[in-house]
């Protein structure tokens, strides 16, 4: 691998171009799934070389899965991004220092973007990602729609818990939050003592259920008959692809989200 890894290196200083760019904006290999739905809609076609697996997974995807089929996927290996030799790579904060290393000095410019917690970090980072296509105008028009998308008629805030694959529940800084808050929702587990991920047994439900309980996973105790029992909660599905990212998904995630609220009755549902 240091043997190929060197031969790419030596390559990409021979003064040859490493890739051709798309007009004067440049190409672009995506390693990160909340990044790829952004690049998605505010790129080119032809700029976005690559997104990453995960998009192509539809346990895992944020992105309709059609359309990220139709975009070639990597692993994230620095072999398979040298050969698609983009302008930019854009990960996670999470990358490994040697992988971002690796890549900068085949010469590629490396961007990252961190899990936004909160609809305005959404927001910003959808404008990063459009700057760095080049398109800032695709970015600002994107969050607009977003900024749309957030207006809930008034009323009474509702008692909601979100139970996710796991069994275990959103906390208070997470983008999901956020939205339900925006929605008009009031966080059940967050008034039970519950933080992210924390775990949610089927009998703290019975105990004193929520008006609404979204079931975002395939656990035993999500699907236990006695759920549709309970008078005063009611259950809905809610697609666990609403929950991993935020830009375009936003839209999508309050327009159920609005849906579902226009539907609950206020009453009932525990401490929230």
């Amino acid at each position: 691998m240091r043997a190929a890894l060197a031969a790419l290196a030596l390559a990409g200083c021979s003064g040859t171009p490493a890739a051709p760019s798309a007009g004067d904006a440049p190409t672009i290999v995506s390693l990160n799934p909340c990044s790829d739905a952004i690049l998605a809609e505010v790129a080119e076609p032809e700029q976005l070389l690559a997104i990453s697996h995960y998009s192509h997974d539809p346990r895992s995807t944020s992105m309709d899965l059609a359309t990220a089929r139709g975009i070639p996927a990597t692993g994230g290996t620095v072999e398979e991004v040298a050969a698609l030799a983009p302008d930019i790579v854009v990960g996670s904060s999470f990358m490994a220092p040697a992988t971002r290393a690796a890549l900068e000095r085949l010469g590629m410019r490396v961007e990252t973007v961190g899990m936004a917690a909160t609809v305005a970090d959404s927001e910003a980072q959808v404008r990063k990602l459009a700057k760095i296509a080049g398109h800032p105008d695709r970015g600002e028009a994107l969050v607009r729609r977003i900024e749309a998308s957030l207006a809930v008629p008034p009323g009474p805030s509702i008692s909601a818990a979100l139970w996710q694959a796991g069994g275990i529940v959103p906390g208070r800084g997470t983008l999901i939050a956020d939205l339900m808050r925006h929605a008009g929702f009031a966080s059940w587990s967050e008034a039970h003592g519950m933080a992210q991920a924390d775990y949610l047994a089927l009998e703290t439900i019975l105990a004193d259920p929520p008006a609404l309980l979204l079931v975002s996973g395939s656990e035993a105790g999500q699907a236990h008959p006695v759920l549709a029992r309970l008078p005063d909660m009611e259950v809905a599905r809610f697609d666990p692809a609403l929950t991993y990212c935020g830009g375009p998904s936003i839209p999508r995630a309050m327009d159920r989200l609005k849906r579902l609220r226009a539907h609950v009755q206020p009453t009932g549902g525990g401490r929230a």
